[in-house]
């Protein structure tokens, strides 16, 4: 979960967001190197009393300046394609719940299961106890087992949302009249935050997500209390 002294991503909580986080260092470590070459050359022209000849034309300087750009697009590319196909891979997915956003909470079904549906809504202040998270917390949690592939399928009733965890790598748009889809798989135990990504209306920011990570016998006592 995010905090105040928090300036960077979210501690990953999935395979996923390990390689998402893997690959902001990757293109970070790339723009800094790039602002440094760009900067000290900048400051190199500026400060002499004169330009180098061979800084401003020459067959040498345009393959540089040419080639330079297209190799450091590669070495993005490359990875930015991976995890595309990695967000959009679902083929081994062993629990499907589907979510829909409303105003202004959430529904959730368990499509693999009979009758288990369930509505979601922000815990009030006069409610929440000593160790709850404000405008964080819900009435009831998602319950999820840890070490499984898990698919979500978001649609809304009415207006644009979109479901977001940033600690499992997921941010899935829930329009109306269409079902988007994605996947992760918890890989710890714990508590995790999130809320809607997509400016629906008045309260759209209480409208807060939280999935509860659990062994997999604990999901399936769970599972037999809600049957």
């Amino acid at each position: 979960m995010a905090t105040w002294s928090n300036i960077s991503l979210q501690d990953s909580a999935s395979p996923l967001m390990e390689q998402l986080s893997f690959f902001h260092d990757h293109t970070m470590t790339i723009l800094i190197m790039i602002t440094i070459i760009v900067g000290y050359t900048l400051n190199y022209m500026l400060t002499i009393n004169y330009s180098s000849r061979n800084m401003l034309h020459g067959h040498l300087i345009e393959t540089i300046w040419t080639m330079l750009p297209a190799i450091t697009l590669i070495f993005i590319a490359m990875p930015s394609l991976r995890l595309l196909y990695l967000l959009d891979d679902s083929t081994n997915t062993m629990i499907t719940i589907k979510t829909i956003g409303r105003q202004w909470y959430w529904s959730y079904e368990y499509s693999d299961f009979i009758d288990i549906e369930f509505n979601t809504y922000m815990t009030s202040e006069s409610n929440m106890q000593n160790n709850w998270f404000r405008l964080l917390d819900v009435d009831n949690r998602t319950i999820l087992p840890m070490n499984t592939e898990i698919r979500v399928l978001t649609s809304a009733s009415d207006v644009l949302h979109s479901w977001t965890i940033p600690a499992l790598g997921i941010k899935i748009d829930a329009m109306p009249g269409r079902l988007n889809q994605g996947t992760f798989t918890i890989n710890r135990p714990g508590l995790y935050f999130g809320q809607c990504s997509e400016i629906c209306g008045a309260n759209h920011s209480f409208m807060p997500i939280v999935i509860e990570s659990t062994s997999p016998n604990l999901f399936i006592k769970w599972l037999s209390k809600m049957i």
